[in-house]
């Protein structure tokens, strides 16, 4: 057989990132939860013979997709090539070996070409339900934490099996959705495995080695060359969260090498006692995504250009939690990661990278029963909804930070109408936060503010999962700080920012998401931009005058053009 072009191999490889996006989309319209189907939580992509990631879908999170970049070796070595056959599906949700923690379920399914192996398919899903204390960091372990499903076979030579089937649906307090979750990650990985068949067919190809070796070839190659281009010198960066019950610290140290760029998290805090941990797997898998996004953004993501971000931490720290910690919402620890890599490398790169942002996603889930301290209302349920929410972005180097965007995770914010659909719970308010956002030349993206209750009838328990309550997004060069996270209830009752909490029968949650903070001096903001932005109300009077030095006079006459509707700025 002749060997393809060199454009030709240009084109199968653009063919293979669509084929992964197609198999993305094919989750999203399948999935049953909410965090999948609207939120966009997943990931899926496809890899060669010896389980080396080739493509990845752009829609899904940088944390799914990283980590499960080095997920398909476990699966390779778990099964065992001479128990890999055709029509087989492979599943887990291991916490280590998958994507960080249990409520993320990946599949992997083997792609046979003319009766031999190919390659394989993966997707990730987080689900809205596996079990245990539910989606929380309450757990002091992860067997508290859910239903564990070791690297199996969903389905052998296309027989689905039943018993785990069994097994699912005992132990969750959503089994019809879960199970059909887990029927929509096989069959996205199966649409993949038609359309690379089909291209296979059309380039007339009998194994992926040939389109393989061009793909991490070439992007092993365009990686180096930019991080030969970077000064030989190394930084050291920190930043402080919440935690749960105290205040943790990463740390991390980099050093940029000819070839490669080391990051050492020596000296990050410990593990903690409640679910806050974060398998290094997906610390990696964020760090990475950093340094990428900063130094070879448009270079596409698989197994090569990935391999030059070295990531070590040492056992024991928060961001390398071995087993059996528990690590539910290791996503608040994994999603300061970028931020913390990015204060080590602005003293590398200055003017490159944004300012602090929200960080974490602001999440919550809710479990809604009929009321206890009286008699409940005919039809009312019990039900478990998942929400995803985010503050702001931090502002960059000459763009204001975006309102309410999820960085680094990417998930969408869920939409009140999905949210409502999904359960008896009622968002009575959900809109943007005035002076959230960092004062600055470049201004802070601005969080939300959020009211959340029940359907008459119900109470509900609610488990929190934020951060940025006491240590607010910081500035950089000279940038403010982004507003902190709020949490009470509307009886001004206090609630913590992590941790199940219960919420009583007429009563409801107010909620304050964090902005991002701001970049460069505010008094350099250009005048015009200060003047749009009291427009448009994202700050107020008194922060146009305090913060950016506008006059009282200059105040009322945007004012009042705003009142004329006029525009302004």
């Amino acid at each position: 057989m002749t060997q393809p072009s060199t454009v030709a191999y240009q084109v199968m490889w653009n063919r293979l990132i669509s084929i992964v996006e197609e198999q993305a989309q094919a989750l999203v319209r399948t999935a049953f939860s909410t965090s999948v189907r609207e939120a966009g939580d997943l990931s899926a992509g496809v890899y060669d013979v010896q389980g080396r990631m080739l493509a990845q879908a752009v829609t899904g999170t940088p944390g799914h997709v990283n980590a499960m970049a080095d997920a398909v070796a476990h699966f390779i070595r778990r099964i065992g090539r001479q128990n890999i056959f055709e029509g087989d599906i492979y599943v887990t949700n291991d916490p280590w070996e998958g994507t960080g923690h249990l409520h993320d379920i990946t599949m992997v399914t083997p792609t046979f070409h003319k009766g031999h192996l190919i390659g394989f398919f993966a997707c990730t899903a987080h689900v809205v339900d596996i079990g245990g204390r539910g989606f929380g960091a309450d757990a002091a372990s992860v067997y508290e934490e859910g239903l564990y499903l070791p690297i199996m076979k969903f389905a052998e030579r296309g027989t689905i099996d039943q018993t785990l089937l069994r097994i699912v649906r005992g132990n969750v307090r959503e089994p019809d959705q879960l199970v059909g979750d887990m029927f929509a990650l096989a069959t996205c990985n199966d649409i993949g495995h038609r359309r690379l068949t089909d291209m296979m067919v059309e380039f007339g190809l009998d194994d992926l080695d040939g389109v393989a070796t061009f793909i991490l070839d070439n992007s092993r190659r365009a990686t180096l060359e930019k991080i030969a281009a970077l000064p030989r010198t190394q930084a050291s960066g920190e930043m402080t969260v919440d935690g749960f019950d105290t205040p943790i610290t990463l740390r991390v140290h980099l050093t940029i090498h000819a070839d490669r760029i080391v990051t050492d998290f020596t000296g990050t805090s410990g593990v903690d006692k409640k679910g806050i941990n974060c398998p290094l797997v997906y610390a990696k898998a964020y760090a990475c995504y950093a340094l990428k996004c900063a130094i070879a953004p448009e270079i596409p993501n698989n197994a090569a250009s990935l391999a030059p971000f070295e990531v070590t931490a040492p056992e024991g720290t928060i961001v390398n939690a071995v087993h059996p910690a528990p690590v539910a919402l290791r996503h608040i620890v994994g999603h300061f990661v970028p931020d913390t890599v990015y204060d080590a490398l602005d003293k590398i790169l200055p003017g490159l990278v944004p300012a602090e942002g929200a960080g974490c996603l602001c999440n919550f889930q809710v479990s809604l029963r009929p009321r206890t301290d009286a008699p409940a209302p005919p039809g009312t349920v019990r039900s478990e909804v998942l929400t995803f929410n985010s503050g702001g972005a931090g502002a960059r180097p000459a763009v204001d930070g975006l309102n309410a965007t999820a960085f680094p995770s990417g998930v969408m914010t869920m939409p009140i109408e999905a949210t409502e659909h999904a359960g008896p719970v009622i968002i009575w308010r959900k809109e943007l936060r005035p002076d959230s956002g960092g004062a600055g030349r470049q201004r802070g993206g601005l969080g939300q503010y959020m009211e959340v209750g029940a359907r008459e009838g119900h109470e509900f328990d609610i488990q929190a999962m934020f951060d940025r309550v006491r240590h607010p997004a910081r500035g950089r060069r000279g940038g403010g700080p982004g507003a902190c996270t709020t949490i009470a209830r509307d009886d001004g009752t206090a609630m913590q920012g992590k941790g199940k909490q219960f919420v009583p029968h007429g009563r409801r949650v107010m909620l304050g998401l964090p902005g991002g903070a701001g970049y460069g001096e505010a008094k350099d903001r250009h005048a015009d931009l200060v003047r749009r932005d009291l427009a448009q109300g994202y700050i107020s009077a008194e922060v146009a005058m305090r913060d950016y030095g506008m006059t009282g006079a200059d105040v009322a006459e945007v004012m009042a053009a705003v009142r004329a509707g006029q525009r302004v700025g």
